[in-house]
C-alpha cells in the first residue's frame, strides 16, 4: 500500500488533516509534541471509476465506489512535529526521520496563517513566518541524508575499490529508506556527478546531491494549511512565489474534518474533495452549525473551490509518485473475478510499470508462470513487459494459477 508521510512542524494542524482524512480520533492540541508517536490510519486516493465507461455495475473488494468515484486504500502517516536540529537527534527527531524514511511521499503541513513562531509554539497569527517553516524542515531531510551519505563515505569508497558500480554502492547505503538506484542515479546527473570520483565530492557537491536525492526519493509538496484564516492570503502568495518548484495546495484541514463529521453523522451529503455539499433537509441544524456550513461554503469553498486534504492527497498519489489505478479481472469479458464480482479490484501501479509487475503485486505464483495479459477494451494480448496505463482493465494469463 502508498504510503504518505505528514510532515511539519508542531501545531501546524498535522494530526487535524490526518483526522480529517482517515476520521480517526488522534489527539489535537496546541502544545508542542502532542503527537510523541507516528499515527497512522487508511485514507484514499480517489479516482473516476471505469464501471461507468462499461456500462456495468461494479462490485468493489478491496476498495470502494462512491457515485462513480473509486476510493483507493493508501496509508497515512502522522509523524511527530520536527523542531531544529532533529538530524542530530534533537526532540524527537530520530523517531521522526526513521519514520519518515518508510513514507513514498511527503506532504509537508504548513501554517499559513503564521501562527506559529520558528520553534513550533503558538504565537500571535501573523507573527509566524510559514516561508521560513518549510526551509527549516526540508534543510533538516537534507542534512539527514548528507549525515548518512558521510558516514558511510569510507564504506562506499571501499566497495567502489571492490569493483561495485559507483550508483550501487551509493545505492546500497540509502536503501533502507526507500532510495533505489535510479533514484541515485538522477541525483548524481543533476548535479553534474556522475562522472566524478566520489573522492573528489567537495561539501557543496555532497550537500548538492543528498538534496537532489532527498527531492527524487521523497517527493513532496506543501500544503498550506489555516488558509481560511485572514493572515494567511499574503503568506499563501508567497510560498507560491518562494517554492515555485514545488506544489503548494491550499488547505483548511479543520473545515474538512468538520464536512467528514457532519456527513457520517447525516447533516450533509459530502463526498471528500468535492467542489461542494448539499445540507439533509430532513435533519434539523442549530445555529452554530449552520454558521459553521455556511462559513465553509462561502469563504472556503467559494475562494479556493475544495478544502485541499484530499486533493494533496490525490495530487501526492497520481502526480508526484505518478501512479495509475489498473483494474486485474479474471475474466475480461465479464469483468469479473472468479466469484462473478465485477471490477472487484484496483491496483496503484507506478508509471513504466508492466503487466509482470501487476502479475507479482497480485500474486508471485502469477508473474512465475506468466504468459500475456488480455485487454478487456478490445480483447488485444499485451506481452509481459506491455507498460501498464492509467485505467487498463485487463486479465493476466498465467500457467499457474493464484492459490
Amino acid at each position: 500500500m502508498i504510503k504518505i508521510g505528514l510532515i511539519g512542524k508542531t501545531n501546524t494542524g498535522k494530526t487535524t488533516f490526518f483526522n480529517s482524512a482517515t476520521l480517526a480520533s488522534a489527539e489535537i492540541s496546541n502544545y508542542p509534541f502532542t503527537t510523541k508517536q507516528a499515527n497512522i490510519g487508511n485514507a484514499h486516493a480517489i479516482t473516476v471509476c471505469v464501471h461507468k465507461e462499461f456500462g456495468v455495475q461494479d462490485n468493489p473488494k478491496n476498495s470502494r465506489c462512491i457515485d462513480g468515484w473509486r476510493f483507493i486504500p493508501v496509508e497515512l502517516v502522522d509523524l511527530p512535529g520536527l523542531i531544529k536540529g532533529a538530524w542530530e537527534g534533537k526532540g524527537l527527531g530520530n523517531q521522526f526521520l526513521s519514520i519518515a524514511a518508510q513514507s513514498d511521499a511527503l506532504l509537508h503541513i504548513v501554517d499559513a496563517s503564521g501562527s506559529i513562531d520558528a520553534s513550533g509554539k503558538i504565537a500571535e497569527p501573523g507573527s509566524g513566518d510559514p516561508v521560513a517553516d518549510v526551509g527549516d524542515i526540508e534543510e533538516e531531510l537534507v542534512m539527514w541524508y548528507l549525515k548518512l551519505f558521510e558516514a558511510n563515505r569510507d564504506k562506499i569508497s571501499r566497495n567502489i575499490d571492490s569493483g561495485i558500480e559507483p550508483v550501487s554502492a551509493i545505492t546500497e547505503v540509502f536503501r533502507g529508506i526507500g532510495v533505489r538506484e535510479d533514484h541515485v542515479r538522477m541525483a548524481l546527473a543533476q548535479n553534474n556527478l556522475a562522472s566524478m570520483p566520489l573522492d573528489d565530492f567537495g561539501p557543496q557537491q555532497s550537500k548538492d546531491f543528498c538534496w537532489s536525492l532527498r527531492d527524487i526519493s521523497k517527493p513532496t509538496l506543501i500544503v498550506a494549511n489555516k488558509v481560511d484564516l485572514p493572515t494567511a492570503t499574503d503568506n499563501f502568495r508567497r510560498l507560491r512565489e518562494e517554492y515555485k518548484d514545488m506544489i503548494v495546495v491550499p488547505s483548511s484541514a479543520d473545515a474538512e474534518l468538520t464536512l467528514r463529521r457532519a456527513e457520517s453523522r447525516g447533516l450533509i451529503r459530502y463526498i471528500p474533495g468535492d467542489e461542494r455539499f448539499e445540507i439533509n433537509e430532513q435533519t434539523p441544524l442549530n445555529d452554530k452549525q449552520k454558521w459553521a456550513l455556511n462559513f465553509i461554503r462561502k469563504d472556503i469553498l467559494g475562494e479556493y473551490m475544495r478544502t485541499g486534504v484530499q486533493f494533496a492527497i490525490n495530487v501526492a498519489v497520481f502526480k508526484l509518485l505518478k501512479m495509475n489505478a489498473v483494474y486485474p479481472v479474471a475474466d475480461a469479458k465479464k469483468m469479473s473475478d472468479k466469484h462473478g464480482n465485477v471490477l472487484p479490484d484496483v491496483y496503484l501501479m507506478r508509471s513504466g510499470s508492466t503487466v509482470e509487475d501487476l502479475a507479482r503485486e497480485i500474486h508471485s505464483e502469477l508473474a512465475k508462470g506468466l504468459l500475456y495479459a488480455l485487454d478487456a477494451r478490445d480483447g488485444l494480448h499485451l506481452p509481459a513487459n506491455y507498460h501498464l496505463k492509467d485505467r487498463d482493465v485487463l486479465s493476466i494469463v498465467s500457467a499457474k494459477k493464484k492459490k
